[in-house]
């Protein structure tokens, strides 16, 4: 197998992971009990905790060590901006918005990354394949009964979830092809996902994590960064 094979594949599968998360929503299908609403805000701390560390560990390092201090707090401010105004208008609408969202905002720029640095390091680029997918099956989880809360149909909830997995071999291939060279580029991009990102965890997906009287679920949050942490430590 050649090395796009594997670039396109690797990001493909880290993709699927979220229809993997979203399909298990599906079938968990228990009558809405304090126990299960307990373990659902747990898993969306839990998603919640992956993507800080996304931002933290994956995203931004490489902004930092490569732009400078006003490129990078530009482009994170921007990212907030943009995304603030993005969820501002799908609140209006009231079409599914901060997880799927979120979802695709960590998934996209890593997978670009996946695809930058896996000329120069195969085994890197085969564990942050593994450290997306292990991001995106809770994300996708959390985005599916987000857009099934909306209103969206089962079905084209789970389409809109394995259609954007589509989008990780195109954003792998493109990094692999374009972006070897550009690493600014490449972190710039990344830096303005961060931003948004962090946005998206505070308006949006904290506060859905609380629940009145039960102090379990938010460890999730802490679980989840561990989760990104020794992503982080086993990516070296």
């Amino acid at each position: 197998m050649n090395q796009i094979t594997v670039i396109l594949t690797a990001s493909w599968l880290a993709g699927v992971a979220a229809f993997v998360g979203g399909a298990a929503a599906r079938i968990e299908d228990s009558a809405e009990t304090k126990a299960k609403r307990e373990f659902v805000h747990g898993v969306v701390a839990f998603g919640g905790g992956i993507l800080v560390a996304a931002v933290a560990f994956a995203l931004l390092p490489q902004g930092m060590a490569v732009l400078s201090p006003l490129s990078l707090a530009l482009l994170f401010c921007g990212g907030g901006l943009i995304f603030c105004a993005i969820d501002a208008t799908l609140s209006r609408s009231g079409g599914p918005k901060a997880q799927f969202m979120a979802m695709l905002m960590d998934f996209v720029p890593e997978a670009i990354s996946l695809g930058a640095v896996f000329q120069h390091n195969h085994r890197l680029g085969i564990l942050l394949a593994a450290f997306i997918g292990a991001q995106n099956l809770p994300e996708g989880f959390n985005a599916f009964r987000e857009m099934r809360t909306s209103g969206a149909k089962a079905r084209t909830a789970l389409s809109a979830i394995l259609a954007a997995s589509l989008l990780g071999p195109i954003a792998a291939g493109a990094g692999y092809l374009f972006l070897e060279d550009h690493m600014k580029l490449t972190a710039g991009i990344m830096a303005f996902s961060a931003g948004g990102i962090l946005y998206l965890i505070f308006q949006d997906i904290a506060p859905q994590a609380k629940m009145r009287r039960h102090w379990l679920p938010p460890l999730g949050a802490v679980l989840g960064f561990v989760v990104g942490m020794l992503g982080k430590m086993w990516l070296g």
